[in-house]
């Protein structure tokens, strides 16, 4: 089974119009690709000799708008920059290195992806500082823009191509999140606490005027994106030390959010108050509001942030803070969001931080991280879908069998069928169907219908070699629409835990960490189907022990998926009108 093994990528005939792989060559550049590398001087730097976050983020988003307008043609505003984690402070002295590249593009939109790394000259060490990623939207003044779309050619560039469209879906759902974590779940608030040593929110507050000059703007006299984000943090530091008497240090940004331009000549009111204090960390809320002229009663909000300090010892240890006092109403409300955004920060770490050589796989499931495991888990998938190197291990009537030995050993079925990618989306998503055709699935009930997208099943399936208990799973699957023409249809499972299915002595629990299919459009009525399934150690065991008649029982499921699909492809007519 594993022996004349061949890349998947030698095998594979590339269709009339692709690209050329030179990527896999030496000298390869992403087109879009622009690096700047920065002196940090005195003048660059906070009062502990270290480059200030203003600055900073002023480079990454020059460098990102650079990387968007090489891509676009065209001129760029930045609309949004996503969460931003500093892992690293850099001194004066050292050199910034900062190279963006546009990721995917959308209509009028682009993702840029950014890499912070901070330089020692003198000991040639380097260190990873950030990595960001930013929206730009192209902006022409007597045109509609449709932007060119991006070929990915590298494992990298594919990856973060893919999941590009699942980071865009996030953003636009991402206040809706915050509502339904506030209406659904219990926060702890800590609104109870003593009140002895708590100081009064509005103790914190800031309020600071900027004017828009020629030199804080482009050619088109926009103000820079960076600029206006250099001011909030200016404003964010001055609240966050009003609280702690100390000069605090940076350590994430949550999502800086443009709502509406600003040009030379604007005045910018910007305005910080201490949301909430935690433990060893606070949050800043950062609003910014623009009027052209005095008279002006109507303020535009063009943009928001919420930023989170920490106040570091001679042994770089956070301190303790004291707690903060919300003033009633507004304030409750923004203590509360702050505490939610908290439990978010928290859950996400715990889902990137989930090492996959570790055990348990499963992740707990429950509202408050239901959108972050559902993009984990597509994600996940479409990164083990952009593997370049899968190796073919066997062929059997047009069914293909791949394998990738990396972290998990790793499967992969290929095989196109006469059904159309809709209605085999259709099919295949709704897990409840798959004992038709699976054998490893002896029944499947739906537990949850979570939104349109995502649904929780409880698996029942037959007792691997050598065990004498069935199993069961907790699944969570997933499943997308394609984003633009040449994307797949994606049904992403994962196991997760509910406290209302717990391991019982009936069933041994077994676990999937990442599998799914991904659904081409082949042409007219033709789809390739592609099914991926990262081993689990208990899955391993099986394989070792059968490894002569794996890849025909692997052939025979697949097979029989091709018999479900034909058989029941003119059942989906109404419901495919969605699709």
């Amino acid at each position: 089974m594993f022996s004349n093994r061949t890349s998947r990528k030698s095998i594979s005939h590339p269709e009339s119009g692709d690209p050329p792989t030179m990527a896999e060559g030496e000298g390869y550049r992403n087109p879009t690709e622009v690096q700047m590398s920065q002196l940090v001087l005195p003048c660059h730097t906070n009062h502990r000799g270290e480059l200030s976050i203003g600055q900073l983020l002023k480079w990454i988003d020059t460098t990102a708008c650079l990387s968007a307008e090489r891509h676009a043609g065209c001129p760029c505003v930045t609309a949004s920059m996503d969460d931003i984690y500093f892992d690293h402070t850099i001194s004066v002295g050292q050199v910034v290195n900062i190279k963006a590249k546009v990721n995917r593009a959308f209509n009028s939109s682009m993702e840029v992806g950014i890499q912070v790394v901070s330089e020692d000259l003198c000991s040639e060490k380097q260190w990873s500082v950030c990595k960001a990623l930013a929206t730009f939207v192209a902006h022409r003044e007597l045109s509609k823009v449709k932007l060119k779309q991006v070929i990915p050619l590298t494992e990298e560039e594919k990856t973060e191509h893919g999941v590009a469209a699942e980071r865009r879906r996030m953003r636009l759902v991402y206040a809706d999140t915050i509502k339904d974590l506030l209406t659904h779940c219990v926060i702890q608030d800590d609104l109870d606490k003593d009140c002895s040593n708590m100081v009064p929110a509005e103790k914190t507050r800031v309020e600071s005027v900027e004017l828009v000059l020629p030199p804080h703007a482009n050619h088109q006299g926009n103000t820079f994106g960076g600029q206006i984000m250099a001011w909030m943090e200016n404003v964010a530091t001055i609240a966050a030390s009003r609280l702690c008497h100390a000069h605090p240090t940076l350590k994430a940004i949550e999502m800086f959010h443009f709502r509406g331009p600003s040009q030379v000549g604007d005045r910018l009111v910007l305005k910080a108050i201490v949301n909430n204090a935690f433990k060893h960390s606070m949050e800043v809320g950062v609003c910014v509001e623009a009027y052209r002229q005095e008279a002006e009663t109507q303020r535009r909000h063009i943009n928001s942030a919420f930023m989170t300090f920490v106040v570091l010892d001679k042994d770089d240890q956070p301190q303790k803070l004291p707690w903060i006092r919300p003033q009633p109403g507004e304030g409750e409300r923004r203590y509360r969001e702050a505490s939610a955004r908290k439990k978010i920060r928290l859950d996400r770490k715990y889902l990137v931080s989930c090492k996959q050589a570790e055990v348990a796989l499963s992740v707990p499931w429950d509202p408050s991280n239901q959108v972050y495991l559902s993009y984990y888990n597509v994600s996940s998938l479409k990164t083990l879908m952009a593997k370049d190197n899968w190796v073919l291990s066997v062929e059997i009537s047009e069914v293909r069998l791949y394998i990738l030995e990396e972290d998990f050993l790793s499967f992969h079925l290929e095989m196109v069928v006469n059904v159309d990618a809709a209605q085999v989306f259709q099919l295949l998503s709704d897990l409840r169907r798959r004992p038709e055709w699976d054998k490893h699935y002896r029944s499947v009930e739906l537990v949850q219908q979570v939104d349109e997208d995502d649904a929780i099943y409880h698996v029942i399936s037959p007792a691997l070699s050598g065990n004498t208990k069935p199993q069961d799973f907790v699944i969570l699957a997933s499943r997308r629409k394609p984003c633009d023409n040449g994307d797949p249809y994606v049904i992403a499972l994962r196991s997760v835990t509910l406290p209302t299915h717990h391991e019982t002595p009936e069933y041994q629990r077994g676990e999937t960490l990442c599998s799914g299919f991904c659904l081409w459009r082949e042409g007219d009525q033709m789809t390739k189907v592609s099914y991926y399934n990262q081993a689990t150690p208990g899955f391993l065991n099986y394989v070792t022990t059968n490894v002569s008649g794996l890849s025909s029982e692997f052939y025979n499921t697949f097979k029989a998926c091709e018999s479900f699909l034909l058989d029941n492809r003119n059942d989906l007519a109404p419901s495919l009108q969605t699709l």
